[in-house]
């Protein structure tokens, strides 16, 4: 452990060294003063109170996509102040017409935000440089709130998080305006620090421009927190009362029935909550009891033509407020937390009877987070205690060294499946120069188990550079044959056997390179251009081949947004064991060369037709296989939207195999009756799995963080469309 906290130092002083460049000077250059009120504010849109007239604007927006540098076309003016409860957030978005761009109303959709004119605020509340809170507001007054954290060096916006806040637009010809408050108790801050990090990022769509308050290079995204300008508060901040509670309760009722079985239907009633604790202003408590996940949108579904489990996002709300502290660990598909294992298998849901999560910041550089899920037993698998302690310290300006324990224990003895526990415990460190453009990670992690095993480690190294034209990556890493994470996600560890019909588990080595080369034309309709490199190798314990894949991309981006990709690619598959992946017939182990051509579309986003096309022609472990896959979107601004998605795959393969023709279909409506109120239909034809399925939802937010959900859902086979099973939920949850 001594060794290693002397290579982190090392390490960490070589980023800093290694980043003599220039590199921001915002928190200096953008500092924005925000004034106590008295008077009280009304949220309405209109900014007629006489505070707002009296406070000096964050202006001169520049732009910064699609390039960094000027003045933006459209400008806007935002102002701040506060009272004891709310951050007040006043902003005038001038325009050159009143032809908004307006993808949806509904909220917290990121996609049809940051396709609509829109305009959001950046929060550091600790001005860490390594998280963050983000509140937009488009055109239509759709609303979106997110926690804003640090992923590969890139700051990324998770939507998932969900909080309490207020906002109302009003228009005046060619200008739009906002009004928001942002409640303290939504954010995490520390009311000693003085200083936030702040930025603005305003949307035009209809002269295809991002901009910025504080500016951030074109390499970036607008939201990097690394780029932040200054907040400066002139008094005291208010302090959030310790113990402050907040309550939401939740009823539903449904009725289900599984037609295979022939069962008579199951009219179901469940009751919980879910609490918010305030136990310091930057560290809380989140509490659920007996959660219903009823509501939540079921997977999209994808044709999955490896022979490796697939990655499904969480979407469950308790498991999202500050989820990257647990989820940042690992590298690509390997991830020693995932909690989606925890509730289900297999796709069955196993009942949470209670769950608690403390997060937040014990001081300006520490970072904290405790989480503890009890389940119940059922059928064969025992009751079960999920438990994770997640730490991230920040060194230097923007680097991290953090450490994770995950403890997985069974807590009865019914129930015939599974060992006593499971433990992982990692330590990293994430060193990211100022400028944000060169990073390094690096890390341990070793799991223990019941048995006695050897080879139970998994071992990563990253670094990367990202400027504007140039964007390049080489990483490394080792997975034991026994680095087992029962709440993880390592999909390439587990191998099955079809002769023996059973898993047998593979360690490896993986090494990946990427390198990326932007062009910008000073002139015409091309916004970037150039060639992108992928690769990877992975080799077994052994020293032998896994599977070497190569690809050569171009990429052509034009200013309207739509873009042109072509791409080739080799890869040679080492089959370690006769497997099934496609048809009833197994495939043989050996070599396999699976090279692939491509090509795809998409179209200009803005249009009210627009969509999405991919052509693939590749070899398919010794025959061969023709893909297509598009999407199509027709908007009805800014009430509908109607979307059909297709993935075609037709593989032939030699005459002892089976030829097979996969289809993916995916229709979805989706309706806003208004900023508050939507309604989404889709439907999912999946000849892969035999099942169509038809999901309905019906949500009204009749108040910030209450809603009433209604639910219809059905299955079927694809064959002869026999039903298999039906249901409805009715859900209201209420925030106290």
């Amino acid at each position: 452990m001594k060794r290693l906290l002397i290579i982190i130092l090392l390490s960490s002083s070589g980023v800093q060294v290694l980043a003599q460049t220039p590199f921001s000077n915002n928190q200096v250059d953008y500092r924005l003063k925000i004034f106590k009120t008295a008077e009280p504010v009304k949220i309405d849109g209109r900014l007629d109170e006489a505070m707002w007239k009296q406070i000096a604007p964050a202006k001169d927006f520049i732009n910064q996509w699609p390039i960094d540098s000027g003045r933006a076309k459209v400008q806007t003016e935002v102002r701040l102040m506060y009272d004891d409860q709310y951050i007040y957030v006043g902003v005038t978005n001038f325009d050159t017409s009143n032809q908004h761009i307006i993808q949806t109303l509904k909220r917290d959709s990121p996609d049809e935000y940051f396709g609509s004119d829109g305009i959001a605020i950046v929060i550091d509340p600790i001005n860490t440089k390594s998280s963050g809170f983000f509140f937009g507001v488009n055109a239509g007054g759709a609303q979106i709130e997110a926690q804003l954290q640090i992923r590969g060096g890139q700051t990324i916006l998770d939507d998932n998080w969900d909080n309490r806040w207020y906002s109302e637009i009003s228009r005046d010809g060619n200008t739009w305006y906002v009004e928001m408050a942002i409640p303290f108790k939504t954010l995490r801050y520390n009311p000693e620090n003085r200083v936030w990090g702040l930025n603005f990022v305003r949307n035009d769509m209809k002269n295809n421009f991002y901009s910025s308050w504080a500016p951030v290079p074109v390499n970036l995204n607008t939201i990097d927190l690394g780029y932040n300008g200054a907040m400066d508060w002139e008094d005291q901040l208010p302090k959030v009362k310790k113990g402050n509670v907040n309550v939401i309760p939740y009823i539903a009722t449904g009725i289900n029935k599984d037609y295979e079985s022939n069962e008579n239907p199951v009219g179901t009633f469940e009751a919980g909550l879910d609490a918010k604790v305030a136990i310091t202003p930057s560290l809380n408590l989140d509490l659920t009891i007996n959660p219903d996940f009823s509501n939540v949108e079921v997977d999209r579904q994808v044709t999955n033509l490896t022979r490796f489990s697939l990655f499904f996002p969480e979407k469950r709300d308790f498991f999202l407020e500050n989820s990257d502290l647990f989820g940042s660990f690992g590298l690509g598909s390997i991830n020693p937390f995932f909690s989606r294992r925890i509730g289900l298998n297999n796709g069955a849901l196993i009942p949470i009877k209670y769950g608690a999560r403390l997060s937040g910041n014990l001081n300006q550089d520490l970072r904290v987070g405790l989480i503890s899920i009890q389940t119940s037993s059922q059928n064969d698998l025992a009751a079960q205690n999920y438990s994770a302690a997640a730490f991230q310290q920040r060194i230097g300006q923007r680097s991290l060294i953090k450490g994770l324990f995950v403890n997985r224990q069974r807590t009865d003895q019914e129930g015939n499946l599974g060992t006593e526990f499971n433990r992982v415990v990692a330590i990293e460190a994430s060193l990211l120069s100022p400028n944000g453009k060169l990073g390094l990670d690096f890390g341990v992690h070793k799991s223990f188990n019941t048995e006695d095993f050897s080879d139970e480690g998994h071992f990563k190294f990253a670094i990367r550079y990202n400027d504007k034209r140039i964007s390049t990556r080489f990483s490394v890493n080792k997975v034991g044959q026994n680095y087992l994470t029962d709440v993880g996600f390592v999909p390439r560890l587990f191998n099955y056997d079809a002769i023996n019909d059973q898993i047998v588990r593979l360690g490896f080595y993986q090494m990946g390179f990427s390198f990326a080369h932007n062009t910008f034309p000073k002139a015409g309709k091309i916004n970037l251009h150039g060639p992108r490199i992928n690769s990877n190798v992975r080799l077994n314990d052994d020293g032998s081949l896994n599977e070497v894949w190569a690809g050569l991309f171009y990429f052509v981006s034009f200013k309207d947004q739509s873009s042109f990709e072509v791409r080739f690619s080799k890869n040679e598959i080492n089959l370690p064991f006769t497997t099934f992946i496609i048809g009833s017939v197994p495939l043989p182990n050996g070599k396999y060369n699976n090279n692939e051509f491509g090509l795809l579309y998409r179209t200009n986003p803005r249009k009210a037709i627009s969509g999405r096309v991919a052509f693939l022609s590749s070899g398919f472990y010794g025959g061969d296989r023709i893909g297509v896959e598009g999407d199509l979107n027709y908007r009805i601004q800014p009430w509908a939207n109607f979307g059909l998605a297709y993935n075609f795959n037709s593989i032939d393969m030699p005459t002892e195999f089976d030829d097979v023709t996969l289809h993916l279909i995916g229709p979805k409506a989706e309706i806003s009756f208004s900023n508050k109120m939507f309604w989404t239909t889709f439907l999912q034809y999946n000849t892969q799995i035999k099942n169509f399925n038809l999901n309905s939802r019906f949500q009204w937010r009749f108040r910030p963080m209450s809603d009433l959900f209604i639910v219809y859902t059905d299955n079927y086979t694809t064959s002869d469309f026999s039903i298999k099973n039906r249901g409805m939920v009715l859900k209201i949850n209420y925030w106290l």
